[in-house]
């Protein structure tokens, strides 16, 4: 089972988050459930990137990378895969 880096948004360009896990599908529905005081504060619901690694090690140090780009690199990021800042949660492996 891969490790996701996956990033949320309330908006397109509005307020980020950046995360990993494991089960994305299960963390995506747990932050829309108010999981996390930040995504819940922000209302941070729809995920708009994410990325698949093959462990625990490489999930880690990505998502320490991304979480310390500037803004405007995570928003470019989003924005190359996903220009229309789209729901990507059907698009998740099983």
């Amino acid at each position: 089972m891969p490790h996701f880096v996956y990033i949320m948004a309330s908006r397109p360009a509005g307020a980020l988050y950046t995360g990993r896990t494991r089960d994305l599908r299960r963390r995506v529905e747990a932050h829309r459930a108010g999981f996390s005081n930040h995504t819940a504060k922000y209302k941070i619901r729809t995920l708009v990137w994410f990325e698949g690694l093959d462990d625990f090690e490489a999930s880690l140090a990505r998502e320490r990378q991304i979480k310390r780009w500037r803004r405007d690199w995570k928003i470019a990021l989003i924005t190359r895969s996903n220009p229309d800042w789209k729901d990507m949660t059907a698009h998740v492996p099983d």
